[in-house]
């Protein structure tokens, strides 16, 4: 599923800049670095060009989530929708995150760093906020997980393809 809905993006977004399709691929939950920078291989572009849109991409919906989440959630929390979303989405990070819960931001380098399917900057963040992690300690190793996940999964797209 990852790979068709990132051939529909790359078939709808042929018009932008590989570059730019580069960011919108990493800013994505879910796709992230994993799938901006073998985009970025695929494309052409050099190993510090897919670093560097990789991680920018990723860390674009950083401070928005961590900013905005709890207090649109609060409000959003009336509906039933969203309190049953929210309640999943508690649940899931909940059972992913047991090294931020025992390490705290420490645990958010590890959290993103490790470039899985479950993990990332967006996991990440929902972590930091369910965790109340204050917003510094969290962007700084959040930043921190996406720049080691980028090299790991540069180098390994780079040196293996």
């Amino acid at each position: 599923m990852k790979e068709s809905f990132q051939n529909f993006l790359v078939e709808n977004l042929s018009f932008l800049p590989t570059e730019l399709i580069v960011v919108i691929i990493s800013a994505m939950p879910i796709l992230e670095l994993r799938g901006g920078i073998p985009f970025a291989f695929l494309a052409g572009l050099s190993f510090g060009e897919a670093l560097f849109y990789g991680i920018l991409g990723n860390l674009l919906p950083v401070i928005p989530i961590l900013i905005l989440f709890r207090p649109l959630s609060s409000f959003l929390m009336r509906f039933p929708l969203y309190k049953r979303f929210f309640d999943w989405l508690y649940n899931r990070t909940m059972k992913k995150s047991e090294n931020v819960e025992k390490f705290g931001a420490l645990g958010l380098i590890l959290f993103t760093a490790i470039p899985l399917p479950t993990t990332g900057a967006w996991s990440a963040c929902l972590a930091a906020i369910l965790f109340f992690i204050p917003f510094r300690a969290a962007f700084i190793a959040i930043s921190s997980g996406v720049v080691i996940a980028g090299i790991g999964v540069s180098l390994f797209v780079y040196s293996v393809f």
